[in-house]
């Protein structure tokens, strides 16, 4: 089992690297629930969920969500 911070609009898991891929099992794994919330609420994302993954058979846990830091300035414009 994995705690991993999840960005809820795009279902994307952060990385070691702190990139965000799609592919939970390459997620950042956290030690503690309340690791992961401290560190996601550092990230420049909009809300996010802490889950759990189980990778044997893929299934996710939500444990607890909130918001980031928020997107930075111009981001929403970069993106469209």
């Amino acid at each position: 089992m994995n705690i991993l911070i999840e960005d809820a609009e795009k279902l994307e898991y952060l990385t070691n690297s702190g990139n965000w891929t799609k592919n939970a099992a390459k997620g950042k794994a956290f030690d503690a629930t309340h690791l992961a919330l401290a560190a996601a609420k550092l990230e420049p994302i909009g809300k996010f969920n802490i889950v759990s993954y189980i990778s044997q058979n893929r299934q996710f846990v939500n444990l607890d969500s909130g918001k980031g830091k928020g997107l930075p300035e111009g981001a929403a414009v970069a993106a469209a």
